[in-house]
């Protein structure tokens, strides 16, 4: 071998280098390799953000659970546990839940009522029930148990001194499911003084009017809000607004006046003195027929014979004046209807069975309920069922039935009221839906009742 060979500086290439493909000398492995590092940073990179995500998740969850009080520990409940993801509701709020019903009007309230009312309880709350027993009795516990009615008429024998009224009153709100419309006939005067053993004699709208002061008015209706809830009693069933166009029995004594005037003039600061403090006023005896007749309407049944436009014009005015009113402490709470005939606008039927007279002249977008005050002679000729004036007068508009049929539970059982409700359950649907009509308006009465107890504490 020539000398000048083995002094040469050339390395003889490996055996991977020979075997690798002509023309692709080392200049063509450096991007390899460092393609290949590239994308194994990549991925490493992935992988970290990866698990960033994952931990800063983790970490928001557990510090919006709040950490544990330093010395506590966690403690797993006893028992089956509740659902796995809790409203987040705060003290506040929990309070606010609380006290929803601050915060809701009557009709949301009366709504609540209603809906969970059974067919039986609903037609129950529309009658007004009498005990002939001065005291609580078991009668009287089995209707507002088991008949669940919607209110207690009291009269002079069950309100001779306070500890007897407040004593049945109180029993009977205790016993009833949904609370009562505890009433009386209270109106003052020589006539319908119910309270005259506990309170003694007290003016009635006929010395209200002959005073001619609406001080004097007020003071009267201030003082009537007190001394009957002082003893229970959540609703009178008064002032009479008939206009006495001629004296009567139903009418001496016991209205504001002879105009329609005098009687809006006072009745209506009479009105809002008593709901202003408290207490259910109820309007009688719409549609003021009454005012007209010189006759009994608990014994026949009485007509008013004037014109329309005389009857629009008085006799109904003052029922008009205090619905249509924009003070709604001066809108009644509550209206009795009555028996008597107008001919000039429904020619056949007795106000109070009259559908033109409870529903067509009346409801629009006034909406009240509509005590029934029924004539016993007309129940007394009539059979149960469809033709009994207390399901006609369910089906006219009336919203409520005050019934007379006595303390026994055979008797109540058969009393006029109670076959109505006997019909209204075999009529099935209609009265459902007429009953759930008529019963919201007691329920929103309930309703403020409670709230009206409540702000007294």
């Amino acid at each position: 071998m020539p000398k000048d060979i083995e002094q040469s500086h050339i390395i003889p290439p490996t055996y991977r280098e020979t075997s690798e493909e002509p023309g692709r000398g080392p200049a063509f492995r450096g991007p390899r390799l460092r393609r290949r590092r590239t994308g194994l940073f990549v991925s490493l990179t992935l992988v970290t953000l990866a698990a960033i995500v994952v931990l800063a998740s983790l970490l928001m969850h557990f510090a919006s659970r709040g950490p544990l009080a330093p010395g506590r520990q966690a403690a797993v409940p006893a028992g089956p546990l509740g659902p796995f993801v809790e409203p987040p509701y705060n003290a506040s709020q929990v309070n606010a839940l609380w006290h929803l019903v601050d915060r809701m009007t009557y009709r949301q309230l009366a709504y609540l009522y209603v809906t969970r009312m059974s067919l039986a309880e609903k037609l129950g709350q529309m009658i007004m029930t009498e005990s002939e027993q001065n005291a609580y009795s078991d009668d009287l516990d089995y209707m507002i148990t088991q008949l669940h009615v919607g209110g207690m008429i009291m009269y002079e024998s069950h309100l001779q001194t306070s500890s007897q009224a407040r004593t049945n009153t109180s029993l009977a709100q205790q016993r009833a499911k949904i609370p009562l419309l505890t009433s009386v006939d209270e109106e003052g005067g020589p006539y319908v003084n119910r309270l005259v053993h506990i309170y003694g004699s007290r003016p009635g709208p006929w010395e209200i009017y002959q005073a001619g002061s609406l001080s004097f008015d007020r003071q009267q209706g201030v003082k009537m809000a007190h001394d009957l809830l002082s003893i229970g009693l959540n609703t009178d069933l008064a002032p009479d607004v008939d206009v006495m166009i001629v004296p009567g029995i139903d009418t001496a004594g016991r209205t504001f006046g002879t105009t329609a005037a005098s009687v809006i003039k006072y009745a209506g600061p009479y009105i809002e003195a008593m709901q202003s403090h408290g207490l259910i006023a109820c309007l009688k005896h719409y549609p003021g027929g009454l005012g007209d007749t010189p006759y009994d309407a608990h014994d026949i049944l009485p007509s008013d014979t004037r014109s329309r436009d005389q009857i629009y014009a008085t006799e109904l005015a003052p029922y008009k004046t205090f619905i249509n009113s924009p003070n709604p402490l001066v809108r009644p709470a509550m209206i009795m209807s009555t028996d008597v005939l107008m001919p000039a606008i429904d020619p056949k039927m007795p106000a109070e069975l009259s559908h033109i007279f409870m529903t067509l002249r009346w409801r629009g977008s006034h909406r009240r309920a509509l005590h029934g005050w029924h004539l016993r002679a007309l129940e007394r000729a009539s059979s149960g069922g469809a033709g009994d004036p207390g399901w006609q007068r369910h089906d006219s508009g009336s919203d409520g039935e005050c019934s007379h049929g006595g303390g026994d539970r055979g008797t109540q059982t058969g009393a006029p009221g109670w076959s109505a409700l006997d019909g209204a359950r075999e009529r099935g649907g209609d009265a459902h839906h007429r009953s759930e009509d008529a019963v919201s308006p007691h329920a929103c009465h309930a309703a403020a009742e409670l709230m009206v107890v409540r702000d007294k504490h």
